[in-house]
């Protein structure tokens, strides 16, 4: 991290610091206080908006570790969510368990299924690795579309709120308050993996996984690793999605979704931790834009086919990737570092 001119680091736990001034400190301050008083002043709408954002960020953090930190593509992601969200539905509503025990096990049984999925990782990468990925996601879709006596197939289920201490969280503040909670929580566990030495293999096997495995990196451990915890953390935000929605079908979990998170951690940058947070806020607020638009649209042009503006959505999402990836390559957190180093701004 870089520092104000006089501050240096004597110690390596203060070089591991992500906080190392009193400004660093403040900053972080305004920002708690101004994102914990939002449900103050936010109405519904955008509050509904704010805990998808927030749901959003976990998941594409996940695939940031598997596919912006360790190279292992996956377009399956969106399958994994399913499998966090249908696990949790299920052991909170027919086993009874407690909503953040069945939390923790829907993350621990989505990086189970993840694990299962990375083993061609050792044998197959890039485009081949992609389609045993997108094999993951038909395959679980198919599951849980056809095993009617547990998910409840076509027909859905319904899931219960999520409640800690007898407390049920029904309201979208609430819901708001948990899922920012687990959101700064994964943001910094994940700042601190990606600089620990498993990071540092991922980093390696990355750029180069022939070298890594010379310098004595276990490939096929840390690629499993990899996906254990990108998918853990898909299970984790498939399960604030289904309490969070009160019910689940596989429409839920396309392969456009899928698709959806593989342009995210592009857009906001790969291999970054402030990457994914960029990507979900420029993509689900340019979702809602789209929204409020559409219809202004359409009455201003009734000339317009059938369906026009219900295909806006995705027709800009494709051409925000495509310029991204040609005027930009590196995403928003290249261009945020760039702009941070020229204003002299804080160095988060």
């Amino acid at each position: 991290m870089s520092l104000p001119t006089g501050i240096r680091s004597y110690t390596y736990a203060q070089d591991m610091a992500i906080f190392r001034t009193r400004t660093h400190w403040v900053w972080l301050g305004v920002l708690l206080a101004l994102l914990f008083t939002g449900p103050l002043y936010w109405g519904g709408e955008w509050l509904s908006v704010a805990n998808l954002i927030g749901i959003t960020i976990i998941a594409a953090t996940g695939l940031n570790i598997l596919t912006g930190y360790c190279g292992q593509l996956s377009i399956g992601h969106a399958g994994f969510i399913a499998v966090g969200a249908y696990a949790s539905a299920i052991l909170t509503n027919r086993f009874g368990f407690p909503f953040l025990a069945g939390l923790i096990c829907a993350g621990g049984v989505a990086g189970l299924v993840g694990m299962i999925f990375g083993v061609p990782s050792l044998r197959v990468k890039g485009f081949y690795l992609a389609i045993s990925t997108i094999a993951a996601q038909f395959i679980i879709i198919w599951v849980i579309n056809h095993w009617t006596g547990v998910t409840g197939g076509f027909n859905g289920m319904v899931v219960p709120p999520a409640s800690i201490g007898g407390v049920s969280l029904v309201s979208q503040a609430s819901q708001f308050y948990l899922i920012m909670i687990i959101v700064i929580v994964v943001v910094f566990l994940t700042n601190n993996l990606t600089r620990s030495r498993v990071g540092r293999a991922f980093v390696a096997i990355r750029d180069n996984d022939l070298a890594a495995q010379v310098m004595g990196i276990n490939l096929f451990r840390y690629k499993l690793l990899a996906f254990f915890i990108g998918c853990f953390l898909a299970g984790i935000a498939g399960s604030l999605f289904a309490h969070w929605t009160g019910f689940l079908s596989a429409e839920n979990f396309t392969m456009t979704d899928s698709i959806l998170y593989v342009g995210i951690i592009i857009i906001g940058g790969l291999g970054t931790t402030i990457g994914p947070i960029f990507g979900t806020l420029f993509i689900r607020l340019l979702q809602k834009a789209i929204t409020l638009i559409a219809p202004i649209i359409e009455g201003a042009i009734p000339t317009l086919p059938a369906g026009f503006t219900t295909g806006i959505g995705p027709m800009v999402f494709g051409l925000a990737v495509i310029l991204f990836l040609i005027l930009e390559p590196r995403g928003l957190a290249h261009r945020w570092s760039l702009l941070r180093a020229s204003y002299k701004l804080w160095p988060f």
